[in-house]
């Protein structure tokens, strides 16, 4: 069991790993060995997550999600399989935690008495400016 929040855990057989071949330098070891993770978690089929978390996650996860709901995360940072498979399962972990956060209620204001005033005053001013701009009537 992964441990996400103390009341949300990721299940070990809900992730999925694939082992590809990393791309850019690295010479010998990067054209024979396949070190790049590539994690897959079936968030829209996961038992482990309350439904609420799963909307969010969606937003979270952009396009990392993908339209069936399963969240994709490619780790290539190391040169161990190890390390990159660590590295994808602790930012699926980031993800899920974002998305389990309830975001908070917005509080609206009405603005005070006296910026409103000060906000008129202003236009008032700047008002002034442009008439004394303008060419004098003749008539």
């Amino acid at each position: 069991m992964i441990r996400v929040t103390p009341s949300i855990a990721i299940a070990e057989y809900e992730l999925e790993f694939h082992f590809i071949r990393s791309p850019g330098p690295g010479g010998q070891n990067v054209n024979s060995v396949s070190t790049a993770a590539q994690l897959r978690f079936d968030a829209a089929n996961s038992p482990s997550l309350p439904e609420e978390v799963r909307r969010r996650l969606r937003g979270v996860a952009g396009r990392r999600m993908n339209a069936a709901g399963v969240v994709v995360i490619t780790a290539r940072r190391f040169r161990s399989q190890d390390a990159n498979r660590a590295d994808a399962v602790a930012r699926l972990v980031n993800l899920v935690r974002r998305a389990a956060e309830r975001p908070r209620r917005r509080v609206p204001t009405a603005p005070t008495p006296q910026s409103v005033e000060r906000r008129l005053e202003a236009k008032r001013r700047r008002s002034r400016t442009k008439q004394q701009r303008q060419a004098a009537d003749d008539s």
